[in-house]
């Protein structure tokens, strides 16, 4: 006949003295009273007949029983806990470019915790391919330029418009009456995406002559930070720079027009149907369309 076992609740209580080499320190790392942790102890004791703490007025030493009991039960309480955490579900975990997190995931965040303060997010900075499992990763911001996992559920954000920006100061110091003049203006670009000058060019149907560039940087955030510096003209997608219209840190006096890329969602589907996931789904598919209309409608 198996001899029963001890409660979970006296192991814990001894695991927590030893480890503390104090019954005080358990007692409060348990909410429990001191004389609860030393019951618990006496009788685990009793349980298994053999002594486990040597008790004087300084200190509580375990015998070396209870150090191998000690040590057994913590490596037990270890593994019970990494299991826990792994069925248990994580916080989403949003992926997007530096420069959508910083220029507007960021600034538009805080209407989507107002909304469900009970969801917990994590960001990711990363706008290469994914595997969401490898990578924990739950929502994903692309383009559509990029190809997705094989098993990622897709959902469309917006087009994506792009067009040339500088700073009021750098349009007044040089002033440009039509798109064909950019040609004599101070171009930038970035690294990430070369081809923009021509991207622009190609949707807004501008016969703009080849023009060198003047400086490159290596993400979006840096080369719309030069332009708002005064560093010349830059062409951006209209989403990373709402803000600084708005407060005309930033003007396009040619518009935007729409480009070859669109912004689109990826979710993973392990994810997919739960709450939270689809809190933040609905969340971004109708924020970042309606922000893109509201600038729209405040320049008309």
């Amino acid at each position: 006949m198996s001899q029963p076992l001890p409660s979970l609740t006296a192991l814990k209580a001894f695991e927590a003295t030893v480890r503390h080499r104090s019954m005080t320190l358990a007692a409060e790392e348990l909410f429990v009273t001191h004389g609860a942790v030393s019951r618990h102890i006496k009788g685990l004791e009793t349980l298994l007949g053999v002594l486990l703490l040597n008790r004087n007025a300084k200190s509580t030493d375990p015998t070396p029983e209870g150090i191998q009991l000690a040590e057994g039960l913590g490596t037990a309480f270890r593994l019970i806990q990494t299991s826990i955490e792994r069925v248990k579900p994580r916080p989403l975990t949003l992926s997007c470019s530096s420069s959508i997190m910083m220029r507007w995931i960021i600034p538009h965040i805080s209407q989507f915790h107002e909304l469900h303060p009970e969801i917990e997010l994590q960001f990711n900075m990363n706008y290469d391919r994914i595997d969401f499992m490898r990578d924990k990763i739950s929502v994903a911001i692309r383009s559509s330029t990029i190809a997705p996992p094989p098993d990622a559920l897709m959902r469309d954000l917006a087009a994506e418009w792009i067009g040339p920006v500088c700073s009021p100061a750098y349009f007044s110091a040089n002033p440009i009456g039509a798109p064909t003049d950019l040609a004599e203006a101070a171009l930038l670009a970035t690294n990430t995406r070369p081809e923009a000058w021509q991207d622009w060019i190609a949707a807004s149907g501008v016969a703009l002559k080849a023009a060198p560039i003047r400086s490159s940087f290596d993400h979006f955030y840096l080369l719309i930070q030069a332009a708002g510096f005064g560093l010349g003209f830059a062409v951006v997608p209209k989403m990373l720079v709402l803000d600084d219209l708005a407060s005309g840190r930033l003007v396009a006096p040619f518009g935007f027009a729409k480009g070859p890329r669109r912004l689109v969602l990826w979710i993973s589907p392990h994810v997919a149907t739960r709450p939270d996931t689809l809190a933040l789904e609905r969340w971004l598919t109708e924020t970042i369309p309606a922000s893109l209309e509201r600038a729209d409608a405040g320049r008309s």
